[in-house]
């Protein structure tokens, strides 16, 4: 089984702990969708979290996405814990920038962004409550390029393949020539300039109406591919916890070279 450490991140209130469960609904990990408001999400065990509606500790689930073993870290929104969220970031292989579709990018938006250069792990960005009135893609993918960075490329399925490819190639000079001369673009080509970080995919949605989700799931099956590590390796230990049973439970993440 192929093995893929994602992290979940977003400003406060733009729903990524609702994206969490929908992924996890969707992959078969849960058979319900609890909500943040209703106090029953999957990834807020804590009481305290249920009873402020935020994410107060980086949670983990496992879910399976195509021949990937997934492991999903929803780590907290709000600023009081950027430290707990920081700690997730040494073990991630890609990670999920939510955006709040109404509010467009805050000013922790940017302070993860910078966060996430720094660790350099590749991104996908979601785009959520685009239920919501007054919001609008286009407006917002022109702020995503002008504060995020210019590779910022809509995924979403209903645009033209042919423009798709034509805003893909033009991130990186070695694929722009492939593409003039030969108007390709193939999914390993995609999947490279993912993993170097010359292009973050966007796609727009409403976790909490289940819009986008699907195709947002599809699109990371696509263009992930878990690391390649030698026969001798290290692991870095991010997380230790208890069960309900009192079991002790050590999260780790192997993060290559010799022992």
């Amino acid at each position: 089984m192929k093995k893929l450490v994602t992290g979940i991140l977003a400003h406060v209130d733009a729903g990524k702990t609702t994206l969490s469960e929908g992924i996890l609904y969707l992959t078969g990990k849960i058979r319900k969708l609890g909500r943040v408001d209703h106090k029953d999400a999957y990834l807020d065990t804590y009481e305290l979290e249920r009873e402020r509606g935020i994410t107060i500790f980086s949670k983990q689930a496992v879910f399976k996405l195509g021949d990937m073993e997934v492991t999903l870290l929803d780590t907290p929104g709000h600023i009081d814990f950027s430290a707990e969220m920081e700690r997730t970031l040494q073990v991630l292989d890609y990670a999920v920038l939510v955006i709040n579709g109404a509010d467009g990018v805050q000013s922790h938006t940017m302070t993860l962004w910078r966060l996430l250069a720094q660790y350099k792990i590749p991104v996908f960005l979601f785009v959520n409550k685009m239920d919501q009135e007054g919001t609008d893609r286009e407006n917002l993918l022109r702020e995503l390029k002008q504060r995020l960075n210019t590779n910022c490329v809509d995924f979403s399925g209903d645009r033209d393949r042919y423009k798709l490819l034509e805003d893909v190639s033009v991130c990186d000079e070695e694929l722009m020539e492939k593409y003039l001369e030969t108007e390709k673009v193939s999914q390993e080509d995609i999947i490279r300039l993912v993993r170097e970080r010359k292009i973050f995919p966007c796609y727009f949605g409403s976790a909490l109406k289940m819009t986008g989700v699907k195709e947002f799931l599809e699109g990371m099956e696509q263009y992930c591919r878990p690391p390649r590590y030698p026969e001798e390796f290290r692991a870095k230990v991010f997380k230790i916890s208890r069960d309900d049973q009192g079991n002790r439970l050590t999260y780790m993440k192997i993060t290559g070279g010799v022992l």
